[in-house]
Parts: C-alpha cells; structure tokens; sequence
C-alpha cells in the first residue's frame, strides 16, 4: 500500500501505513502560512481487493469540523466519475471504509477541479466569436489571472460580474461557473443569446490560482482569505482581489455573483449586502427578483437554509459580494453550495457533484434574465 499527493491540488501528511491491516492514519495538512485545514485530495495505490480504513485524525481540529457531520468523502478511479464512499465522524476521527477495486484510487474532499480543466476552458471558451480572454495579472506564484469578457460592450448594455474560487478549496464554483460559461456560449440557447443583447458578462472562474494548485482549502498563496481583502487589497498580499477589482471600477458593475461552497449547510442558498449601511428597498426588490425567479425554475435552489441575515448597518465590508454591492449600489449576491449534498433532492451515489453544480450555473441564467428586465 501507498498513499501520495503529489499533483495538482494533491493535499495530505500520511502518519502511519500498515499494508498487512489496511489502515492508515492520516493528517489534513494547514493552507501555507494559514491555520484553515480542511482539503484533501490523495491517491491509494496497492490495495485492490483489501478492505481498508482511512483514519483522520486530525478531523475535529481541522477548520470547520461540523463540516464532517453526515459527510460522505469522494472517490474516483478515473479521476472523471466521482462517488461518495462511507464515512462516519465520531467527534474526533473520521473514517473511510473501502475496498478498492482497481490499483489506483483518489479520494478527495469534493470533486476536484485541476488547473489544466481550468486552462482547457478558458482556452476553449476564446474560440468563440462573443468570448475574449484578458490577462489581468500575475499571482504571487506567477500564474496567470485570466478574465473572460462574453459579449461586446456598447453603450447601454448592463455589466455583469461573476467570480468563483476566492476560496480555492470550494471547487464546486468553478464547476458552477462552467455551467454558466458553456450555456452563455451555446448559440443555440435563446435565452442567452437575449442576455447577451441586454448584457456583457465578466467571468474570472478561478480568483485563486496558487491556492488550487498548493491544494489550499481558504487561501492564496501568502496564507490570505481573499474574501476579506476586498476593502484594502494590496499587490504584495492579495495581488488577485486587487486585480479584478481594479477591472472592475474601469466596466462598471450592475449584477455581481460570487460562488462559493459550504462545509456544514446541506442545501443551495444565497447570501446579500442586506446588512449594507447603503442598502435600500430597491436593492431588496431586484433580490427578491433574483429568488423568487431561481425558485421557480430549479428546485435545487431553496431560500429556506442559509446564514442568517446581517442587521443593517453591521456587514463586514471586507467580503467581495458587500464591498461590491456597496462601492457599485448594485445587486451582489455570494452563492453558497454544499461539500455535502442538497438534502432537499439528496443522491446517495453522488452527493452534491461537479455536474449538479453545473445544472445549477447553467440555470443562474433565468433569474439573471429577471433582474435585468427590472433594470431596463
């Protein structure tokens, strides 16, 4: 038996490895610089056939240890098909219970999303004719911060921001983002083609290069959680929140989406600037816009669970979705979805999945389409 990460997002400390038993303990290691531990993506090799035992356990230590109740880990043979595995938490360790069928097999905190899907999709989506990518930067580990312009900007068209991965270990953002671009692209989808009428989309489906590739679950590669830069970023510590947002303030803002994950809520929610000291009945009606439009056509979005609403004046301004609702007095919304899976349409084989996440972007579509028409 052996265990590594040695690859892309790769992320765990083996303890001890006993072949002949089949348990291995192992250890989430901390994002660099960082206390936050939570992601994992590994490989276990040697043991087909053998009935093995995954222990964790540093779990309840890790940074959001509620995360692991009624959790179920991923796994995949093929890195392309992931499924849930049994897992049980008691409190301190978590254990996965497994008897591989094949060499090699991957586990991982959600299904991944790698660096090179993400460059294939940026470079696939610039071969469209409405799709151009710009360069905004480099990151504090010299990769590059690309943003994807979908349709041309003119006079009268309304800007719409949608970033993902601030927290690079919440990868079913960029699986949304996905949905969203692919259904954007598509010239035979009516409804996007009408959207790209009225709007010009800016998508930067990954903030956070260095912090996926390290396997980071919250951070870049300085050890910073983006999503609270957005008040003071600096090119020295948060060089990725600087960059778009600087980008920003030259298009202009009129709908901003942030996606994100959540370790410990089992459902689809939206979270708003409610709490905003500039928020206003307005801004209340274009999200109410925006819910009641997704509920009507996606069951997997629900405004039942989800963070209590900040009172008035109380935000934190350092979030990406309050800065920019705030700055631009636009409609912002930071979109959470579950590590777990969405209990209202549960799936014992897949949980919440890389593809459900892409259903989900896909269908962010209609309620976009309802605010604008609120906006003119």
């Amino acid at each position: 038996m052996r265990i590594s990460a040695a690859f892309d997002a790769g992320s765990i400390d083996v303890v001890s490895l006993d072949s002949t038993s089949g348990e291995a303990h192992l250890r989430i290691p901390n994002d660099a610089h960082s206390e936050f531990a939570q992601w994992f993506y590994f490989r276990l090799e040697g043991a087909t056939g053998k009935d093995c035992t995954l222990v964790f356990d540093n779990a309840a230590s890790c940074a959001y240890p509620e995360g692991w109740v009624d959790y179920q880990a991923v796994a995949s043979y093929d890195r392309e098909n992931w499924f849930r595995v049994p897992t049980r938490y008691d409190g301190q360790t978590m254990q996965v219970s497994i008897t591989p069928q094949h060499d090699v097999m991957y586990f991982a905190y959600f299904e991944p999303y790698t660096w090179e899907r993400h460059l294939s999709l940026m470079s696939k989506a610039q071969l469209s004719d409405i799709c151009r990518l710009h360069h905004l930067g480099t990151t504090l580990d010299g990769r590059d911060l690309d943003m994807l312009q979908v349709g041309e900007d003119a006079a009268g068209k309304r800007k719409i921001w949608l970033t993902a991965r601030q927290h690079p270990g919440e990868t079913m953002a960029e699986w949304f983002v996905e949905g969203v671009l692919l259904r954007l692209l598509d010239p035979d989808d009516a409804l996007a083609r009408r959207l790209l009428q009225q709007a010009v989309f800016y998508i930067v489906p990954n903030m956070n290069p260095d912090g996926s590739c390290r396997g980071h679950l919250r951070t870049n590669a300085a050890g910073v959680n983006l999503n609270r830069e957005w008040a003071n970023p600096s090119m020295n510590k948060s060089p990725e929140v600087y960059l778009v947002r600087e980008k920003m303030r030259q298009t202009g803002v009129d709908v901003f989406l942030d996606a994100h994950g959540d370790e410990s809520i089992p459902f689809n929610f939206v979270a708003g600037s409610e709490g905003n000291p500039g928020y206003h009945v307005g801004r209340a009606e274009l999200e109410n816009t925006f819910k009641s439009s997704w509920l009507a056509v996606n069951p997997d979005f629900q405004v039942t669970h989800g963070y209590a609403p900040d009172q008035f004046g109380e935000a934190n301004m350092t979030l990406a979705t309050n800065h920019v609702a705030d700055y631009f007095d636009c409609l912002a919304y930071t979109i959470e979805m579950p590590f777990k899976d969405n209990n209202d349409l549960p799936d014992a084989d897949t949980g919440w999945s890389g593809e459900r996440s892409r259903q989900l972007g896909a269908s962010v579509l209609y309620p976009l389409a309802a605010v604008l028409a609120k906006l003119g």
